[in-house]
C-alpha cells in the first residue's frame, strides 16, 4: 500500500480508539443513552452535510429507508449505547480491548448464517484466543466478586456482537453509495435512541466545555468523517487490508486511558489485549500466508 494509505488506517485506528476516551468524559455528564443519541445525532448531521455536497444519489424507496433505519439502529444506536453502559463501570481502555473481540465474533455469525463464509480452523483457532483473552480480562473480576464491573463487560460485548450482525445484513445494501447509507442509517439511529434516551435521562443538561467538546470530536470526527475516510480507502486498499484498524484500536484505547484518563494500566489488561490480537491474526491469516510462502535458507 502507498504510505497515505497506510496513513489513513493509522489515523482510523487511533481514532476508533480515541472514542472509548471520549465515552469516558461525555458519561462525567450524560448518560449512556444520550452520549449514544449525541454520537449517532451529530454523525448523521456530517454525513449529510457531505452527501449533499456531493450531489450523491439517496434511495427513493420507503421500504429502502426503513431498513436502513433498522440496520441502523443495530450497527450504531444499540453498540454505541452498551459500550457507553458498560463504561460506566470498566475503564475506557478495557472496553476498547472488548471491541476488538468484533472479528472473532463475526466468524462465529458468519458460520451460521444463511450463504455465509464457513469458519476454517485456523478461524475458529482465532476465536479460541479471543475468548481467551476475555476470560484473562473477567478472570480478576470473577475472583473479586464485582458483580457489577462482571455485567458491565457482558454488556459491552453486546456491542461487537451487533457488529457481528451487521457486517452480515449489509450485504444487502450494496447497490447503495456507502456514506449515503450511512447517513440514513445514523438517521435511523438518531431517531429511535432519541426518545428512548429523553424519556429515560430526560433532556441532557450540558454544562461543560469538555462535554461539547468530547460531543463534536466523537460525533463530527470520529463517526461521519472516519466513515467517509473509510469508504474513501475501502476500494483502495481492499477489504482485507481495511480491517488493519482492529489491531490498532485497542492499542490506542488503553494507551489513551492510561494517559490522558490516568487509568490503571494491570497485567490482565496487556496480556487480554495480546490474546485477542492473535486471535486476530489467526482470523487475518496473511502473516500465516507469508510465513508459508517465504522460500527456505539454503
Amino acid at each position: 500500500m502507498a504510505l497515505k494509505y497506510w496513513a489513513a488506517i493509522f489515523v482510523l485506528g487511533i481514532g476508533w480508539g480515541m472514542s472509548f476516551m471520549f465515552n469516558a468524559v461525555l458519561l462525567r455528564e450524560l448518560g449512556p443513552l444520550s452520549v449514544s443519541m449525541g454520537r449517532v445525532g451529530f454523525g448523521a448531521l456530517g454525513c449529510w452535510i457531505y452527501v449533499v455536497a456531493a450531489r450523491k444519489q439517496v434511495p427513493d424507496r420507503p421500504q429502502r429507508w426503513l431498513a436502513l433505519f433498522g440496520f441502523g439502529v443495530l450497527s450504531y444506536a444499540a453498540p454505541f449505547a452498551f459500550y457507553a453502559l458498560g463504561q460506566q463501570h470498566i475503564a475506557s481502555g478495557v472496553a476498547g480491548i472488548l471491541n476488538a473481540f468484533t472479528p472473532a465474533l463475526a466468524v462465529m455469525v458468519a458460520h451460521f448464517w444463511p450463504g455465509g463464509e464457513r469458519a476454517t480452523w485456523q478461524k475458529s483457532l482465532g476465536v479460541v484466543f479471543g475468548f481467551l483473552g476475555i476470560l484473562v480480562l473477567s478472570w480478576p473480576l470473577l475472583q473479586g466478586g464485582r458483580q457489577s464491573e462482571i455485567w458491565a463487560v457482558l454488556v459491552t460485548l453486546c456491542a461487537p456482537l451487533c457488529y457481528a450482525f451487521s457486517v452480515n445484513i449489509a450485504r444487502q445494501f450494496r447497490d447503495i453509495d456507502p456514506v449515503v447509507l450511512v447517513a440514513v442509517a445514523l438517521t435511523g439511529a438518531t431517531a429511535a435512541i432519541t426518545p428512548l434516551a429523553i424519556w429515560a435521562e430526560g433532556l441532557p443538561v450540558i454544562t461543560r466545555l469538555e462535554t461539547w467538546g468530547a460531543l463534536f470530536i466523537i460525533g463530527f470526527i470520529l463517526t461521519s468523517a472516519a466513515f467517509i475516510l473509510f469508504y474513501w480507502v475501502l476500494p483502495r486498499v481492499g477489504p482485507t487490508n481495511i480491517t488493519l484498524p482492529t489491531l490498532i484500536a485497542p492499542v490506542s484505547a488503553l494507551a489513551m486511558g492510561a494517559w490522558i484518563l490516568q487509568e490503571p494500566l494491570k497485567l490482565e489488561h496487556l496480556t487480554g489485549m495480546s490474546l485477542i490480537l492473535i486471535g486476530l491474526v489467526l482470523i487475518d491469516g496473511r502473516l500465516l500466508r507469508n510465513i508459508r510462502r517465504r522460500p527456505a535458507l539454503r
